[in-house]
């Protein structure tokens, strides 16, 4: 589950060939952690796989700041929408049973679903249902930590406007994987939460996997935190509202084994999940696609509260990574792309965290509405104090770090500003993309 998006999409980009080592030194991948562990720019663990055999692990930072309890590789941490594609693999044994078809319609299980009885299982898989995404509504946040039932959340769903008609186009929302959630319960007559237990955990032997419940640090579990100055707890999303769109807890060594077995025919027959690989407007079946350099891979990732995820599995290079966070200052991508990098013997860089002080008055020449001919956002730069702010359309407003003159950076999501104040200009950069804005 993800309640916000970053104003611009990045994928891994790098552009040097693969070279795959028998014998791997892990101690510049360490080198990179302790650096973000150092600077307070990510907690949480990481795992990467090649030939269904762990080449690396690491877990940084701690399960719980208030008691310093340190995290370890087996400590589990909620992992969002990852949670899509361990349900869509349930939705497609039950097709492989005779339970269910990609082509049949929702309506008699939920009648005051509007477009019901044209809104296929295949539409709830693609994100092309045109049903609301229920994250997205205003109120969602004084209300996600309470229980609630099948019908109070099916009452939630069906309230909305419909975004578009059935099929007619993609667009992401949690609300497709709450109802296939309920769906798989109707037609096992089995709660979902044992379903999953059934189908994926009890075969794979996931010794650290499960359907959450309140957090339970004496089981290993981790609390999440986000970062403002300093670490700050997180609220805790019941996990009766996201279901099968995000309730599932893991770690990446199990994440790993999940995803390998899956691309293994392990779970589901190997023309389920040539369905669960196609892609229709960026969306597969409970995966997407991930680029990296001439490598392609499937997987998904996931938010939730102050938790971070990400699961790829590159089935031509039999290469698996896993990333589980429960509190990220940082670019998760950038994350992935130096433990990937590693991982086929690629160079990357540990990153530098300078910044410099700059007195508030100083900040005055920046401030001002920016647009661009390149996008139809602006940007509005204000301050907060000594901290210089940017907010683009529809987006919160995040702070910045300066890091030499005119030169600012946000970190956790790749992104750069360079100013030009004489010319009432701004440069952002980000993802090797750059886009001039203008002062109004």
């Amino acid at each position: 589950m993800m309640n916000k998006k970053l104003f611009i999409l990045l994928l891994f980009v790098v552009s040097i060939q693969p070279s795959f080592s028998q014998k791997l030194d892990g101690s510049k991948l360490d080198q990179y952690f302790q650096s973000l562990e150092a600077n307070d720019k990510f907690m949480g663990s990481v795992a990467i796989s090649k030939d269904r055999k762990i080449i690396y692990s690491k877990s940084i930072g701690f399960a719980n700041r208030a008691s310093n309890t340190r995290a370890n590789e087996n400590s589990k941490y909620r992992i969002g929408s990852i949670s899509k594609t361990f349900t869509a693999v349930l939705v497609f044994k039950a097709i492989e049973e005779g339970k269910l078809t990609l082509n049949q319609t929702i309506g008699i299980y939920f009648p005051e679903i509007k477009n019901g009885e044209k809104i296929t299982i295949s539409n709830l898989l693609y994100h092309r249902s045109g049903i609301h995404n229920f994250t997205n509504n205003p109120d969602y946040l004084n209300w996600n930590t309470t229980p609630k039932s099948e019908s109070e959340m099916v009452e939630v769903i069906s309230k909305a406007a419909i975004d578009f008609e059935p099929d007619s186009k993609a667009e992401y929302s949690n609300s497709n994987y709450v109802l296939l959630s309920y769906v798989l319960a109707k037609v096992y007559h089995i709660p979902y939460s044992k379903l999953l237990d059934s189908y994926s955990i009890k075969p794979l032997k996931l010794k650290n996997t499960f359907f959450g419940a309140k957090i339970n640090l004496k089981n290993n579990e981790t609390y999440s935190y986000r970062f403002s100055k300093s670490w700050t707890l997180e609220p805790e999303t019941d996990m009766s509202v996201p279901m099968g769109a995000g309730a599932v807890v893991s770690t990446p060594i199990d994440l790993i084994v999940f995803i390998e077995a899956l691309f293994n025919n392990e779970l589901i027959s190997s023309s389920s999940l040539e369905s669960m690989k196609t892609i229709k407007d960026k969306y597969g079946m409970g995966l997407f696609q991930f680029p990296f350099n001439d490598m392609k891979g499937f997987g998904h990732t996931g938010g939730i509260d102050g938790f971070s995820s990400i699961l790829i599995y590159f089935p031509e290079d039999k290469v698996a990574y896993a990333l589980t966070s429960n509190g990220s200052n940082f670019n998760n991508n950038n994350i992935s792309i130096a433990a990937l990098s590693f991982a086929t013997n690629r160079p990357f860089e540990i990153p530098s965290f300078k910044t410099i002080e700059i007195a508030s008055e100083e900040l005055d020449k920046y401030l001002g509405i920016y647009s661009s001919k390149q996008t139809p956002l602006q940007i509005t730069i204000s301050k907060n104090g000594k901290t210089l702010m940017a907010q683009a359309t529809g987006q919160s407003a995040f702070a910045l770090e300066p890091t030499e003159k005119d030169k600012f950076k946000f970190e956790a999501a790749d992104i750069v500003l360079e100013f030009l104040p004489s010319e009432n200009m701004l440069i952002l950069k980000q993802g090797g993309g750059e886009f001039t804005f203008t002062k109004s």
